[in-house]
């Protein structure tokens, strides 16, 4: 049964595409998805990519834990209307609500991962031991090893939770826009938003990579090649609707990518500018750098 649910006429739907969509939405890594579900990563992977089917109870467990229904995820309307778009925010594939690519309410984390991520900007990863994450967390050591099985899983957790974030707000923010120039300014607004509201998540992307084990790194460095790859294709189409060249874009494309990811480095939420006031900034910085007129 590849990549199926036997329903009560028997009939095999197709669900794996819907699956990760709403595992995506969600913000949720594999990882803790398939945590929250008692699977292995390599089943809920094999769901998703259609090599195994997926059981009713399971599905219904599934579809709790990512905010839909398992008549969403088997293909079945839940309502025949569109919710209509509000600026700013994309649909979300899942429940139809808009979820707003500027606005970054408090992430909904559990106490291990979030003392962890507290641990990691303080000492840094090396510097940081299960014992200690887990006193932050008010917590046993046995209690963190039952849900995370060691620092370097806490670590992937962090960054997946980054990079999921960081994939649907650009997705968004491009979506909203109907020029490469504009998309390029979206962009760089986007990812300057998310240095500096989740900048301890961003300050651990920027200085762990190294911390991270080979297979894991090569697979969150190609997440973070997939952001730069949108900035850059949008940097050529905007260079193209105004006759410029394109020389040096992949340079240009780069600088705009890492003057976003610095903010971590400097900027804090009590000093004189806001976020919305250094993003707006920042989208200028950009669109100058390119020679591309506002």
């Amino acid at each position: 049964m590849l990549n199926s649910v036997s329903l009560s006429d028997g009939e095999p739907t197709d669900l794996g595409a819907r699956l990760r969509e709403a595992r995506v939405a969600a913000g949720l890594s594999l990882r803790e998805t398939a945590r929250r579900i008692d699977v292995s990563p390599a089943t809920l992977s094999a769901v998703e990519t259609g090599k195994t089917g997926v059981s009713v109870p399971r599905l219904r467990l599934l579809a709790a834990e990512l905010g839909t229904t398992t008549q969403w995820l088997i293909g079945e309307p839940a309502s025949p209307t569109t919710p209509p778009r509000r600026h700013g925010a994309v649909v979300d594939p899942v429940d139809g609500t808009a979820r707003a690519w500027r606005e970054f309410p408090r992430l909904d984390i559990d106490p291990m991962l979030a003392a962890a991520i507290e641990s990691f900007v303080e000492t840094g990863y090396h510097g940081a031991t299960m014992r200690s994450i887990a006193q932050r967390a008010g917590m046993s050591v046995p209690g963190v090893y039952h849900h995370y099985r060691d620092k370097q899983d806490l670590l992937v957790r962090a960054l997946d939770l980054t990079m999921d974030e960081l994939h649907w707000r650009v997705g968004a923010a491009r979506r909203e826009a109907s020029t490469g120039r504009d998309r390029v300014a979206r962009v760089v607004e986007a990812l300057a938003l998310f240095h500096t509201h989740r900048r301890e998540l961003a300050f651990i992307g920027a200085s762990e990579m190294r911390s991270l084990n080979p297979g894991n790194r090569a697979r969150i460095a190609a997440s973070r090649n997939e952001i730069q790859h949108f900035l850059d294709e949008d940097i050529d189409t905007a260079l193209a609707e105004d006759n410029l060249t394109a020389e040096h874009a992949r340079a240009a494309g780069r600088a705009i990518a890492t003057m976003c990811t610095a903010l971590p480095q400097w900027f804090r939420l009590d000093g004189p500018a806001t976020p919305e006031q250094i993003a707006t900034a920042y989208a200028d910085f950009a669109l100058g750098l390119l020679g591309i007129r506002r």
